[in-house]
């Protein structure tokens, strides 16, 4: 099993969700293909397939979820800032340009709002990095050159 890194806030979102699908969902689906039973012949029932889609899709997701939930590594606020690692905050300059950023794991990765995934080529590229290193990437504009700034 490999870690599943998240930050607390989001395995509560998952956690959620889980706990909706188990009560809310299964509920409102075994009421969906109770209805469609009762329509009669269930080979030609389109309502009764649409009912057996949704609770394929709904213990899928399920399945998921509690996998996820199982192998969930929780991203603490690093105790060393000497070296970029999962939960790092850092600060960075592309050109004249500063961007700042936080390593997280894939599941929480949101990089229009500066959190990027530990698995990218970017997050790749800083893991491990100092501070006043310069990093190469290769992103999907080519290869580009950030030099790390602060390191939080």
């Amino acid at each position: 099993m490999t870690n599943v890194y998240l930050t607390k806030e989001r395995l509560a979102e998952l956690k959620k969700e889980l706990g909706d699908l188990k009560t809310i969902a299964r509920r409102e689906i075994a009421e969906r293909l109770k209805q469609a039973k009762e329509l009669g012949d269930l080979s030609e029932n389109s309502e009764f397939t649409s009912a057996k889609e949704a609770q394929l899709l709904t213990e899928y997701r399920i399945g998921q979820l509690e996998d996820l939930i199982r192998e969930a590594a929780i991203i603490n606020k690093p105790r060393n800032s000497q070296t970029i690692e999962i939960g790092s905050t850092i600060k960075v300059q592309k050109g004249n340009q500063v961007f700042d950023y936080t390593i997280v794991g894939p599941q929480d990765s949101q990089p229009g709002k500066g959190k990027i995934s530990n698995e990218s080529p970017l997050g790749k590229a800083f893991l491990g990095k100092k501070s006043g290193e310069t990093v190469k990437a290769q992103t999907p504009v080519g290869l580009t050159e950030y030099k790390i700034i602060k390191i939080e």
